[in-house]
Order: structure tokens, then C-alpha cells, then sequence
């Protein structure tokens, strides 16, 4: 088996071209293509901007499509000293946008991204035009159960190397736990390495991981759906409908608590239809971007 270290800043050409400017403040890569009027794409633990790397040709043929990189465990290089809590990336998000005059913006999110974002509407909700969740963490399930021992995993002193190590083998990726039931059909072994290898090779980005791990409480996504009423502005919900983690009664229950929300089922798919069914996702937000009006005029 080759141990060599992997490139772990690699990211898939037609996400565009990146920035050569880090933000948030110096946390997150972005990646940029297509004009019009922006959607920001945000990804969720253990894994990065690849995630969309199927969605972002098919929207920036209209939209100028803005692709976030975080910190979430399958990063480039560590960031010992960024505050990796809910609150803290939702504020390097929120620095990021601002930086990029993205006020306005559609935001598009998936799995943790998605709670994360829910904290942004509650916290800023004057930053965004609209809102997308794919499937996503939301109320109680933040994280969902089935993760809770990589949570307490994480929480222990070297926890999560003997949980991650085994999934060097790529064959070993299609358990439950790992990616199994995140998607229904196998990743590339390009794109599933650069999801799992930065937290097993390099000893300070699993350190940055287990932050992250630790900081997910659902007190924080309990707090940020008070505020849900009072977000006025368009909601599409775009859920898997046979998600192993993500509920559909949560789904159904965010359609209730957003003002102005449309819930659409995503067929085929587990919680990242982004990898499963990237042209059904991309049609929705294109209809639902082309259809709604913001509420907040984006100025470049």
C-alpha cells in the first residue's frame, strides 16, 4: 500500500478557478464559476468542495456559482488556532460572503453545512436572498444519532485514528459508517480520498476534525430554529427521500416552519444527492432561483 502523503489541496477543475485568496479570515478556499446572480455552495463534515463538483457546471451556465472549502476534516492544511465550533465557521461563512460582496446571495447547503447555515439565518439573516437545504442536520439531529460515537470518539485523547485508519482501504469506504449509506453508489477513489485521507495522514487536520466533532450540539440548531418564523425571504428544501440520516419529518417540519418554503424529493438518493442525483439538484435550485425573487438586491 502507498503511504505517501496525498495532494490534499486537490479539488476537481469544474469547480472553477480558485481564489488566490484565502478567507474568514484565511480558513476558507473558494472556488468561482459562471456569472449572474450568485448561489454560494456550502459542503458539511468530512468532506470538501468536491462535493459539488457535479452541481457547479450545470448551475454556472446562468448563475455565478461560489464555492466554499472548509474546514470540516478533509481540508488542505490545519488551522490549529480558527474557532471550528458551529457559531465559528458559521462566522467564517458569513466574513467570506462579505468579503466577496455576496450580500444577497442564494445559499445551497448539504448535511452539516446545511445546520450551519440555519445559524447564519438566524444570526444574519439581512446576508441572504434565499435558502437551499439539501438534506440536512436541522433541530435534534444535530448530529444525527448514528454519528454520535464519532462523536465520542472524537472526544477522547487519539479517538478518531483507529475509526478512520481502516478506511485507507477504498473498499472498506462502502460500510454504513463510512460513506456506505451517504451515497448510493461508490465515490471515484479520487474523490473519496480527498474526503477521508487529510484527517488519517496528517495528525493536525485530524486534530482540527475532533474540534469540529466536539462543537456539534443540537443546542445550537434548537436555538437557531426560533428564529425560522421570522425569515420572510424564499425556501426550497430539497431532501433525499430514502436518507439514512437526515429525517424526513424534519424536512417536512422545516416546510412548516419557514414562511415561505417549497419541500421537492430527491429520488435515488442518501444524503449527498449533490454525488447521487447532481442534475436533479441543479434543476431544482435553477427553477426555484429563476422563480422567486430575493427580497435583498445583490450588488456586485
Amino acid at each position: 500500500m502507498d503511504n505517501s502523503l496525498p495532494d490534499l489541496g486537490w479539488r476537481h477543475p469544474d469547480l472553477g478557478e480558485p481564489s488566490p485568496t484565502r478567507f474568514g479570515p484565511g480558513q476558507v478556499r473558494v472556488f468561482e464559476r459562471g456569472t449572474g446572480e450568485p448561489i454560494v455552495l456550502v459542503h458539511g463534515a468530512m468532506v470538501n468542495a468536491n462535493l459539488w463538483r457535479r452541481v457547479v457546471p450545470l448551475l454556472a451556465s446562468r448563475f455565478r456559482v461560489v464555492t466554499l472549502d472548509l474546514p470540516f476534516g478533509s481540508h488542505d492544511r490545519p488551522v490549529e488556532k480558527a474557532d471550528l465550533t458551529p457559531p465559528g465557521i458559521a462566522s467564517m461563512i458569513v466574513e467570506t460572503m462579505e468579503a466577496l460582496r455576496l450580500r444577497g446571495a442564494t445559499l445551497l447547503a448539504n448535511d452539516t453545512g446545511g445546520a450551519i447555515a440555519q445559524l447564519i439565518v438566524a444570526s444574519r439573516p439581512d446576508l441572504i436572498g434565499r435558502l437551499t437545504l439539501t438534506s440536512s442536520d436541522a433541530y435534534a439531529d444535530f448530529p444525527p444519532a448514528a454519528f454520535g460515537f464519532m462523536r465520542a470518539a472524537a472526544a477522547l485523547p487519539g479517538g478518531l485514528l483507529p475509526l478512520l485508519a481502516p478506511l485507507r482501504v477504498r473498499a472498506l469506504r462502502r460500510l454504513p459508517f463510512a460513506q456506505g449509506w451517504l451515497t448510493r453508489r461508490p465515490l471515484p477513489p479520487a474523490v473519496s480520498d480527498s474526503y477521508l485521507l487529510p484527517a488519517i495522514q496528517d495528525r493536525r487536520i485530524r486534530k482540527d476534525l475532533a474540534r469540529v466533532l466536539v462543537g456539534l450540539r443540537s443546542k445550537h440548531t434548537l436555538a437557531a430554529a426560533e428564529s425560522f418564523r421570522e425569515f420572510e425571504r424564499p425556501v426550497l428544501l430539497a431532501w433525499s427521500r430514502q436518507d439514512r440520516f437526515c429525517p424526513i419529518a424534519n424536512a417536512r417540519r422545516l416546510a412548516r416552519d419557514f414562511p415561505d418554503a417549497r419541500l421537492e424529493w430527491v429520488q435515488d438518493s442518501y444524503t449527498f444527492s449533490p454525488e447521487d442525483q447532481p442534475e436533479r439538484v441543479a434543476a431544482l435550485v435553477s427553477h426555484f432561483v429563476s422563480t422567486t425573487e430575493p427580497g435583498i438586491e445583490h450588488v456586485r
